[in-house]
């Protein structure tokens, strides 16, 4: 009896650490990229975003070498919104994006009607689909 309850905590002490643990997943290079002001976004973008901005999008778009990455976050109840680039990268097979609205303080919401955050992001062209996390 004693030998089978030594055997069952030898097999069980062997078995500790045989799961896999979760390695941290190769994001690739991270990329050099521009968060481009309104009056730089190129036209044609620009009246494609201007038709989306009521609801949320995720729009890539190519021009003269460069890939205009943008994500809008649709209509908000007030202004005062930012939009910040959590991480973006270049992996393999693709080119990763992620990105973060942030509300207004208290007193932009206030002062403020309904708005339409979006963010585009320039970067060098590259023949790669785009992922949106």
């Amino acid at each position: 009896m004693i030998f089978n309850v030594v055997l069952l905590l030898g097999i069980g002490m062997m078995c500790v650490g045989c799961g896999k643990t979760a390695e941290p997943e190769d994001k690739g290079k991270e990329l050099e990229y521009t968060v481009v002001a309104d009056k730089e976004v190129p036209e044609e973008l620009k009246s494609k975003l201007e038709e989306r901005k009521m609801e949320p999008f995720k729009v890539t778009f190519a021009d003269r070498g460069y890939i205009y990455i943008c994500v809008g976050y649709g209509e908000q109840k007030t202004g005062g919104y930012s939009i910040g680039v959590k991480e973006l990268y270049e992996a393999d097979n693709a080119i990763y994006v992620d990105t973060i609205l942030t509300g207004p303080t208290t007193e932009e919401a206030k002062n403020s009607g309904k708005s339409y955050p979006y963010i585009v992001i320039k970067t060098e062209y590259q023949e790669k689909a785009v992922v949106f996390e």
